[in-house]
């Protein structure tokens, strides 16, 4: 392995390496008083002793997320050791609740499970050598490659999920488990009806009818109870992680085979990713030959942002596995097609059923939330529902791809955008992400206050959150179930991006695509070094600016950079400045001589090498790589 020694000294440390450094020793003291408040004595979270509906493991579960992510980018042991013991504690008392089995859930929609899976994810990524975790991916994975008998959720001859529900209890057929009545409820009330041919059902008011709304259960029941759907596509992460854990190949060829079925249907449909495939492997089987209106599909509840966030995260995941980039056309498409329907309007003005989730923009516009909006959703009345374009999605894309095309995309939005791309908001939503716009424009050179401006707010969110836990008198056993999710004080997205030179985790089950992480030499752990901060500044298709600073003035830092998240990317050379000039000078010198460098260049041809970083000195790598060219892996430099 290649290593690099710094030799500039530090001797005005940058604002946000002192500032990443605060956040990490803040976040790693933040997780106590979390656990004590919200869990009992063996890890489990205090709650009541049922639970009413299929829906609700994935909350229990995403309380913790975020927490081995944490780990990776350099928090301490314990926040490992506690976020592996929570996910064990969690699955044990959702046995009891009958919501999982084998220690999976028994059956749900894709969108929730996906939500919560990231969290074993992370635990893989952060422990891949763990016993307890390849028994747990090869096994879950197993599921969907009918390897347990008793759980036959695929079908390889029509290469579909047979049911919109699914898990370790196979096929979980139908919408609800008892009689079937989708009843008024409030929370719902923003996403309308989810079929418009129900006799008596005009308007979603028209749910309080008993009569009315027990039509529409069973209508529900029969249409969204069997057959594929788009929605499951997040499934494949499950498949993928049990490849980067094991490397067989077995799992590899299933998501190839799964995301192509799914693609050639797209293609077969001008594109479009119909939503919904019945158990003969026709698409609208039960929907009267129409592509839309399966489960969490294009016509209720989100539309557009599960579908495209399906779409993406298993291109993603087809495109690691191959290096094929083709896979992401599918996610392109959808997303092309929706902005091609866009119009000037004003968010507050349309009927937009998550309009008041993007946080943001809605910041970002101030008084007059006018700005470009897309369709979100298509029914037989044709498209509806105009929202702002979640960011995430286009900026993802240009991500894994770095093509022009893709960035073009990103600035036809900038540019067809009222707002101040560049702002930054004091939030944190439940994934952890929504700060990819002023990121990006960051990258591009047009934002240089960002890392400071998004550390500071991380700092004031976490703040927050600490204050609620501190002040938070709830009957833990009566709370709302995002109870624990809306207290959870791990912020780590600031992080990602700077460090990690990545947008956060796609939430709906992604697998975490990043420039680079880090090793801990002389802990021989992952993460960054104690003291050290790291900044990417640019990004290129072949090419990168990474910034390490050790903040120490008395001992010695090493690091080892890895190239992707999962080594799939290859460093070709590194370039930096290297001083030549005398330092710290004469004794009876009131200051150092001016600093004088030269430029080095370094061959590296690895996907891994090593910088020595000598107390209170940095270094700025210029970095020249080849993006998905090696085998993803799981594997760890020091496990």
């Amino acid at each position: 392995m290649k290593k690099i020694k710094a030799n500039v000294p530090s001797t005005t440390p940058p604002a946000w390496a002192i500032m990443e450094r605060k956040l990490i020793e803040i976040l790693d003291q933040s997780v106590y008083p979390y656990v004590e408040r919200f869990t009992r004595e063996d890890g489990q979270l205090i709650w009541g002793d049922k639970m009413v509906s299929r829906d609700g493991a994935d909350d229990f579960y995403e309380s913790f997320f975020n927490w081995p992510l944490f780990y990776l980018l350099g928090g301490g042991k314990h926040v490992l050791e506690i976020a592996d013991r929570e996910w064990d504690a969690i699955t044990r008392q959702l046995t009891d609740l009958k919501m999982v089995s084998k220690e999976y859930e028994i059956g749900y929609d894709q969108f929730h499970q996906g939500e919560s899976y990231i969290y074993f994810y992370f635990l893989c990524l952060a422990d891949p050598t763990n016993p307890k975790l390849i028994d747990r991916a090869r096994r879950f994975a197993g599921f969907y490659l009918n390897e347990d008998p008793e759980v036959p959720n695929y079908d390889p001859e029509h290469k579909i999920i047979r049911a919109p529900h699914n898990g370790s209890g196979g096929p979980r057929w139908g919408y609800f488990d008892n009689e079937p009545s989708y009843n008024w409820a409030a929370g719902m009330r923003r996403y309308g009806l989810p079929y418009q041919d129900v006799p008596g059902a005009t308007t979603y008011d028209d749910l309080k009818d008993p009569v009315i709304a027990r039509r529409m259960g069973e209508v529900m029941q029969e249409r969204m109870g069997k057959g594929d759907v788009a929605a499951n596509l997040p499934v494949t992460s499950l498949i993928t992680n049990a490849y980067l854990m094991t490397g067989d190949e077995k799992y590899r060829n299933w998501v190839v085979e799964y995301v192509e079925a799914w693609k050639e249907r797209a293609d077969a449909n001008n594109g479009f990713l119909p939503d919904n495939v019945g158990l003969s492997g026709k698409v609208g089987e039960y929907m009267d030959g129409k592509w839309y209106g399966g489960l969490y599909g294009w016509a209720w509840p989100h539309g557009l942002h599960n579908i495209e966030a399906s779409a993406l995260v298993a291109g993603a995941n087809a495109y690691l596995m191959t290096q094929d980039q083709h896979y992401l056309d599918m996610a392109r498409n959808q997303l092309d097609s929706a902005i091609k329907l866009g119009k000037i309007a004003n968010l507050e003005e349309e009927e937009s059923s998550l309009g008041k989730e993007k946080v943001g923009q809605l910041f970002a516009m101030g008084e007059k939330p006018e700005t470009l909006l897309v369709p979100n959703r298509y029914n037989e009345n044709g498209w509806f529902d105009y929202q702002v374009v979640s960011p995430e999605f286009p900026i993802n894309i240009w991500y894994m791809s770095q093509a022009d095309s893709d960035w073009a995309r990103l600035e036809f939005l900038r540019e067809n955008s009222t707002y101040d791309w560049r702002k930054v908001s004091s939030f944190r939503n439940k994934g952890d992400y929504g700060h990819e716009e002023p990121w990006l424009r960051f990258l591009a050179g047009d934002n240089p206050t960002y890392p400071e401006a998004i550390l500071s707010a991380t700092f004031g969110q976490v703040a927050r959150r600490l204050e609620l836990i501190r002040i938070d008198q709830e009957d833990l056993t009566k709370v709302y179930i995002h109870h624990w999710q809306q207290h959870n004080p791990v912020i780590v997205e600031a992080l990602t991006q700077l460090t990690m030179g990545a947008p956060s985790v796609l939430y709906n089950g992604g697998l975490l695509h990043t420039l680079v992480r880090y090793y801990d030499v002389q802990q021989e752990r992952a993460g960054l070094p104690q003291d050290v901060g790291a900044l990417v500044s640019k990004i290129g298709p072949t090419s990168a600016t990474i910034h390490l600073v050790n903040l120490n003035p008395f001992e010695s830092r090493e690091v080892v950079l890895q190239a992707g998240a999962f080594g799939e990317h290859q460093f070709k050379s590194a370039s930096y400045a290297s001083r030549t000039s005398d330092y710290p000078g004469g004794v009876y010198a009131y200051s150092a001589p001016p600093l004088e460098t030269e430029q080095i260049t370094v061959e590296i041809e690895d996907k891994y090498f090593q910088v020595e970083l000598p107390p209170a000195s940095e270094i700025v790598l210029e970095l020249e790589m080849v993006r998905y060219v090696n085998t993803p892996s799981y594997k760890s430099l020091f496990n």
